[in-house]
């Protein structure tokens, strides 16, 4: 229990050599921080004693509290409510079985249904309860798809990105770095190894995620890592910690040769190394079967000779692996392999690009020259890398779902709650009709997506990769362009509502002037707005037509 102060008390502490604040109820002795005040001492001194939320809240964020809350928070007021203990969740009641005749008798035979057989239950509400703001299975809604497993995951990684990542994240953004250690933290904690699409990979490294066994790993537990992740409200700091490695590695466990993948991926899933996919060129973007980077063979046929370009290559610049997509034999699909380049080989060089958004992602420029490249180190077969790259694309995007979803949540959890503090015209924002419709046209649009999210993400829990990739390749395609057009909406809507604290850069806007700039990395990659679209009613159509569609 925090110690507890009357506003009289904080009012005796308004000296320089003993000065204390108020900040939403809560005090903060700032005798020592004056000196390291960006602001200044005067900013501070003039509010010593007194209830600075007002002023706190016109140039800072919440993660600027959580930055500094632990070293100087002494106390709270008398008068502030001790937060509420979150509802019992009722038992769920027991389900009948369904009875029917039986066929033989005519007897009435009971018959278990599914959800007698395996019960969902509502877990416990979880986070801060503003509707909407996290998916509905977090605020005690009953869910087919989440158990216990997945609640320990998601309260593991929150707690990792509240104390170790949110407080920092704008300052990483602004440096174009994430520090090393966090990456590194990645593979300790294993996190590194649950994020490839595939079963637990217990064979490839000894790293555990602390709340859930390796057997129990689903998708539905990856998909949960890069949305708690992505709380933070920066894209930069998602592609950092997974952009290149959640592209890059796969196709190398799935395809690549086992001495190969038994050399090179422990060294990755442990966070010492880096691997990032480079396929796009300045010239061959998602027309993948134009790309030009050639790969020749030597003349003993032990190397491969690679030349050529790529460019907005996430993570490039710190990557000592790069899953590559070259030409191998003649003109469009049919001409395309993947090779494995390790930087140790020489004639690769990479430089940093200075993009729009993701500021803290790597985006780089990459040159391959007379790269020798061991024929063992081909992933899947020559002249058929289409396949592996095409495989990889469903994994992709709904990677880039994920994160557009929760971003868009993001920009509608910062809009609701500045709307409850913001006053315009003598009343709160929220108060407004306008700002009310805007709030929800964003939930509609969230909700909407991420209900059709969880229905792809268990059908590719269901069905074998082939069946994936042919029956849910439109469908991923489309929500993609779904989910990157509801970010866009989100972040409009919320800049609107935020008004001029979200074209500056820092301060209470932060979030959302971040993510606005972001909103283009999401929308082009992985397959830009238009391609996606038209991809999904021709494989729709083509799938269904092999189905027995009739018109």
């Amino acid at each position: 229990m925090s110690q507890r102060f009357s506003t009289a008390d904080v009012a005796s502490h308004n000296k320089t050599d003993s000065l204390w604040v108020i900040v939403d109820e809560d005090v903060y002795d700032l005798t020592k921080f004056q000196d390291e005040h960006p602001g200044g001492k005067k900013i501070l001194q003039r509010v010593a004693g007194k209830d600075a939320s007002k002023q706190f809240w016109k140039y800072h964020n919440e993660s600027i509290l959580k930055k500094y809350q632990k070293q100087l928070q002494v106390g709270s007021l008398d008068s502030k409510a001790a937060p509420p203990t979150p509802p019992a969740t009722p038992p769920a009641e027991k389900k009948q079985d369904v009875v029917k005749p039986s066929a033989e008798s005519g007897a009435v035979a009971p018959v278990p249904t599914a959800a007698a057989e395996e019960e969902a239950e509502a877990l416990d509400p979880f986070g801060d309860l503003v509707p909407y703001a996290d998916p509905s299975w977090y605020q005690s809604y009953h869910s087919p798809y989440f158990n216990q497993s997945h609640a320990d995951l998601r309260a593991e990684v929150r707690q990792w990105v509240e104390d170790d990542i949110m407080p920092n994240v704008t300052e990483w953004e602004e440096g174009r770095k994430v520090p090393d250690s966090i990456y590194k933290a990645m593979g300790e904690k294993g996190y590194l190894a649950g994020l490839m699409g595939v079963h637990y990979p217990t064979n490839l490294t000894e790293q555990r995620v602390k709340s859930v066994a390796p057997e129990k790993w689903d998708l539905f537990h990856e998909m949960l890592l890069t949305d708690e992740i992505s709380r933070a409200g920066s894209g930069g700091l998602v592609w950092n910690l997974i952009g290149g490695f959640g592209i890059g590695c796969p196709p190398l466990v799935k395809f690549g040769k086992k001495e190969v993948v038994k050399r090179v991926v422990p060294e990755i899933l442990n966070g010492n190394k880096r691997i990032c996919l480079a396929i796009t060129e300045p010239d061959a973007g998602s027309d993948v079967a134009n790309l030009t980077c050639e790969a020749k063979l030597s003349e003993d046929g032990k190397h491969y000779i690679v030349n050529g370009e790529k460019k907005w290559i996430t993570n490039g610049i710190w990557c000592d692996y790069f899953t590559t997509a070259v030409r191998t034999g003649g003109e469009g699909m049919n001409g395309v392999s993947v090779l494995l380049i390790e930087r140790s080989f020489g004639g690769v060089s990479t430089r940093k690009m200075d993009c729009q958004g993701v500021w803290s992602s790597g985006t780089t420029y990459i040159t391959f020259e007379d790269v020798k490249v061991p024929v063992e180190n081909l992933i899947g077969k020559e002249n058929q890398g289409f396949k592996v790259i095409m495989t990889n694309f469903n994994h992709e995007r709904i990677g880039i779902i994920i994160q557009c979803l929760r971003f868009s949540r993001v920009c509608y959890e910062e809009s609701i709650k500045y709307a409850h503090k913001r006053r315009t015209f003598g009343k709160k924002l929220i108060d407004h009709p306008v700002i009310r419709l805007k709030l929800a046209h964003m939930a509609r649009q969230i909700e909407a997506s991420y209900n059709w999210l969880e229905n792809l993400i268990y059908q590719c829990q269901k069905m074998g990769e082939m069946e994936a990739m042919l029956k849910l390749g439109g469908a991923i395609a489309s929500l993609k362009a779904q989910s990157t057009t509801t970010f866009e909406f989100c972040a409009r809507e919320a800049s609107q509502i935020f008004g001029g604290l979200s074209y500056s850069r820092g301060g209470q806007g932060a979030k959302v002037e971040r993510l606005y700039r972001d909103v283009r990395a999401y929308a082009i990659p992985g397959g830009s707005e238009e391609i996606m679209l038209d991809l999904s009613i021709r494989q729709a159509l083509r799938v269904h037509k092999a189905l027995g569609m009739k018109l």
